[in-house]
């Protein structure tokens, strides 16, 4: 199958590519004229004063991108913003305040084309705590707008700028500490197409990369409060696609079908981590990296850096579920950067053999976790049954436990020992606490039968996680059906010795 057609006609320049999700054609003018010099002497995108009425730009939410401006001339477009600071999920039962442009994060995604003129309207909510201001990485002056859109709550601000270069550029919130405003989640998107127009692919989407830091540990539930000195120190709790470990798995992975072409528009608002982006199973047949002018073909992982951008295409061959990750793969499996691009339609058994299975790689994302938060909130408010326990604990077991122990607790001859009618398990529960805080190394017998292997510390996992864990596997399997508390949990993590290596 012929991968994605070359690109044809764009500026000498540049090779940007966009388009309009729901469609494959592309009204822009092919016959642009070549950029004048303006009256300050620039010849970078300054095609004349904006022609007809103003234009309300369309903005989208992520992971979806505007149309493409199908525009023949420069115009004067409106571009309104709110920034809201809001109380949203960031894991499964874990709340955190974020603050954002226009309700999500990233922020708003913005399309316009190369010669426009923007006129920016920065909008602060009157429920804000704080002042906050725009930079946008498109503009060519002094802060990058930030000085002109300084905005208390409750207020609103104004500034013009032209768009002089094409390209994907990052806007964020520059209001000191800069580094807390972008660590809150106060970042996007703004792609300025070139003015020959944009190269028609069936399905475009717009994730952003950030880095969050939490006083709690990883999953660690309830409302969670931003922690500076992790931050200070680079030492990040979650590193998440678009705001939420759930942002890009199960109902709200992407989506496309065997034989379609697919852009992603790539972003890191960071504050300090740079991404190694990789889609699990793909090759991006084109990267213009750094949402610049310049690309590479057949790439296997992009570096996107903080404040930075990338463009990458690939054309979908067989159908089953393709991972996106940071590949710094702590990032991925232990804080969160991981979503999921569904592609369905007819296997292509000479390319690929048959369909991945998810939990190889998507772990308890690929389990419905919903119980999870259930149990969590019933936790809080002391209403916890055993039954909540096993229906978290299953989901948990599916992508922390089950490769080695397998899915029926038979685990495998001679190496992982087996869950099911453990003899283990049921002369000391507090044991088995222990061993998955602390891990375990060397022989053991169980049922009566030798096994030898490692059991790495499992102790990132939190103490409602650990007690969900062992209450399902204590009742599956023919097990003595006890029950394990989070409180049981949080004795045993302090009253151990922590062996080397292992997490919190």
């Amino acid at each position: 199958m012929l991968k994605l057609l070359s690109i044809t006609s764009l500026l000498a320049s540049l090779a940007l590519v966009g388009c309009n999700p729901q469609s494959t054609t592309n009204a822009a003018s092919s016959t642009a004229s070549a950029p004048v010099a303006s009256s300050s002497g620039s010849a970078k995108g300054d095609f004349g004063p904006p022609q007809g009425e103003p234009i309300k730009a369309v903005l989208t939410s992520p992971p979806h991108v505007p149309p493409a401006t199908g525009r023949k001339a420069p115009a004067k477009v409106i571009v309104e913003l709110e920034v809201r600071e809001v109380e949203m999920e960031i894991s499964e039962g874990v709340k955190y305040t974020f603050w954002t442009f226009g309700g999500t994060v990233p922020g708003s995604f913005i399309r316009v084309r190369q010669g426009d003129t923007v006129e920016f309207h920065l909008k602060n909510h009157p429920d804000s705590k704080m002042p906050h201001n725009i930079d946008l990485h498109g503009v060519t002056g002094p802060g990058g707008g930030a000085a002109s859109s300084f905005t208390a709550p409750g207020h609103e601000s104004q500034f013009t700028f032209k768009a002089l270069n094409a390209g994907l550029y990052v806007y964020h919130c520059a209001t000191a500490p800069v580094g807390m405003h972008v660590a809150n989640g106060m970042y996007g998107l703004i792609l300025i197409e070139p003015p020959e127009g944009l190269t028609p692919v069936d399905h475009e989407y717009y994730v952003m990369q950030g880095d969050f830091y939490t006083t709690g540990k990883y999953r660690e539930k309830g409302l969670q409060p931003f922690d500076m000195q992790k931050a200070i120190d680079e030492r990040p709790t979650y590193v998440l696609f678009n705001g939420s470990e759930s942002a890009l798995i199960g109902d709200k992975a992407l989506k496309a079908k065997v034989g379609q072409n697919v852009r992603l528009y790539v972003g890191n608002g960071g504050p300090n981590l740079v991404s190694s982006f990789h889609v699990i199973g793909e090759i991006f047949d084109r990267v213009l990296f750094e949402g610049g002018s310049k690309s590479q073909e057949n790439v296997q992982t992009t570096l996107v850096p903080a404040g930075g951008a990338a463009i990458a295409e690939f054309h979908t061959e067989v159908p089953g579920t393709y991972v996106i990750v940071d590949h710094s793969l702590f990032r991925a499996f232990n804080k969160g950067a991981l979503g999921m691009m569904k592609v369905e339609g007819p296997e292509n058994k000479a390319i690929y053999s048959g369909k991945e299975v998810d939990s190889t790689y998507l772990g308890d994302k690929s389990a419905d976790l919903s119980s999870v938060a259930t149990a969590s909130k019933a936790s809080a408010g002391g209403t916890l049954t055993k039954d909540m326990q096993i229906k978290a604990g299953g989901a948990l077991f599916a992508g922390t436990c089950s490769v080695c122990h397998q899915a029926n607790g038979e685990g495998l001859a001679g190496v992982f020992p087996p869950l099911a009618k453990s003899d283990f398990l049921s002369k000391d529960p507090t044991k088995a606490i222990a061993v998955v805080l602390n891990g375990l190394s060397g022989a053991v017998k169980v049922n009566g039968k030798d096994y030898n292997s490692v059991m790495p510390p499992m102790s990132q996992l939190t103490d409602d996680e650990v007690a969900n864990i062992l209450t399902y596997v204590t009742n599956s399997w023919g097990n003595t059906g006890a029950q394990i508390s989070q409180a049981q949990v949080a004795k045993v993590r302090a009253g151990t010795p922590r062996p080397q290596g292992a997490a919190h």
